[in-house]
């Protein structure tokens, strides 16, 4: 099959650039090595819950979403996350303790000490760092040990299932960094940027709200689907690539796939074994790259849902949901409050959470049991939200190898991909290693990754 545009992987990454390819009014195919696309995003009917395997929610923060949704003919289904959602919880002493969203709040939490919040003080006065820091280095640098432990330590746990002593705060938090970068504190850059989002608000109006669709994430991707119409190819997996005569060559068991251009949206692993198997010519930029790709770890996380009676559940649920910092002793990371977020999600006088548990920190816990994960959550969980029985569902999906670490080095290994892929004309990746690890990342890189190669 011979196309302009050939992209390897069905993911959200694959699925998107292939869209604003298209927009450009571009020749494209996709092939995935499995039956199913999507990746990670996954939405399923469970005995009366609509569930996500995956990621649960959408942030619209970037124009390329609203195109994405808008071209699909997905404005109506689209649900914002109930209010309720800016209320955040983090675990203190067994606790739930709300994260103070104001200055006000932050001043009356009992999430910090005294000691801790007069040490912010201390927080503009500390000069800048002269060498990469991991997430863990950076904060306690300028913020303080409570601040890491009892608001950074579990959103990185949130975010990423990782560890912020491994993570680098440039790749894994790069907005966090810019601040110091910018303005040489983190709080006089909050501050400017606060003003300069009041100054604009009337001309640009809100932006970054929670969405979902009214049958889940699952919905965006069935409208991605059909957008391809016949040019999406499952099983068929890239086996082996090759260059020549100025294009592209993929082999798969369903035969030779030919392109002009190939994308490679895979995990790193995925790309390196590709690059591996390259027949045109081999140098030392590629053997660099694919070693700089096997670098990137992918923890082991289990999203166990949850359901319960209303009145079998003592805390409100009034929130997103509730993280567990690593001082808790704890191996359950957190918990979102599903039915909370979005309408439809539980049967009537019933409330769903989606549990996640595992990661860098616990990798153990890929080897365990469904039924040793469930006890294990429900341990962790009963005495902090206050279950008083049995959930009346439970279903637990594993993800063997779930979210890419960008670790401290990452940016260097980044860039010794581009360059091994310099010398590689047409080959491009995108992926959630690089640029950002959550589903808006991922359409927002695809429309850049298109708009590169109409540049081209």
């Amino acid at each position: 099959m011979d196309v302009e545009t050939l992209i390897v992987g069905a993911g959200i990454s694959g699925l998107s650039a292939a869209f604003f390819l298209r927009q450009q009014g571009r020749d494209v195919a996709v092939i995935e090595a499995s039956g199913r696309a999507g990746g990670n995003i996954g939405t399923f009917e469970h005995e009366g819950y609509l569930l996500e395997a995956g990621p649960n929610t959408l942030l619209d923060n970037h124009p390329a979403i609203r195109e994405l949704i808008d071209g699909l003919g997905l404005r109506e289904a689209a649900r914002e996350a109930n209010p309720q959602a800016k209320r955040r919880y983090v675990v203190r002493d067994g606790r739930a303790v709300q994260l103070p969203g104001s200055p006000p709040a932050f001043l009356t939490t009992r999430l910090f000490s005294c000691k801790g919040k007069l040490r912010l003080l201390l927080e503009p006065f500390i000069g800048r760092a002269d060498h990469e820091e991991s997430v863990a280095g950076f904060v306690r640098r300028r913020l303080g040990q409570e601040f890491l432990d009892w608001a950074i330590d579990p959103f990185v746990s949130g975010v990423y299932a990782g560890d912020p002593e491994r993570l680098s705060v440039r790749a894994a938090t790069a907005r966090v960094y810019a601040l110091e970068r910018d303005h040489g504190s983190l709080l006089i850059g909050a501050v400017k940027k606060a003003f300069k989002a009041r100054k604009t608000e009337v001309q640009t109006g809100p932006i970054g709200h929670m969405l979902s669709f009214e049958r889940g994430l699952g919905q965006l991707v069935d409208a991605l689907l059909a957008s391809m119409f016949d040019r999406l190819h499952l099983n068929t997996p890239a086996q082996s690539i090759r260059h020549a005569d100025g294009r592209w060559h993929v082999d798969t068991p369903n035969g030779v796939y030919s392109a002009k251009e190939l994308v490679l949206a895979l995990p790193a692993d995925g790309v390196a074994n590709l690059l591996e198997t390259r027949s045109d010519s081999r140098d030392m930029f590629t053997e660099q790259g694919v070693k700089a790709l096997r670098e990137i770890p992918y923890p082991p996380v289990a999203s166990v849902a949850l359901g319960f009676r209303r009145e079998d559940v003592a805390h409100p649920l009034d929130g997103f949901g509730v993280l567990i910092p690593s001082r808790e002793n704890r191996i359950t990371l957190g918990a979102l409050f599903s039915s909370t977020l979005f309408d439809g999600r539980a049967p009537n006088g019933h409330v769903s959470l989606t549990v996640f548990i595992g990661g860098r920190k616990h990798e153990q816990v890929g080897a365990w049991t469904d039924e040793r994960v469930l006890d294990r959550v429900l341990a962790d969980l009963g005495p902090i939200l206050g279950f008083r029985a049995p959930p009346s569902m439970a279903h637990v999906n594993r993800w063997p190898r779930a979210i890419p670490q960008y670790e401290l080095g990452h940016l260097g290994r980044i860039a010794r991909v581009d360059e091994a892929l310099a010398g590689l004309p047409g080959l491009y990746t995108r992926a959630n290693w690089r640029d950002g690890v959550s589903v808006s990342d991922c359409i927002r890189n695809g429309k850049a990754l298109a708009e590169r190669m109409a540049g081209a």
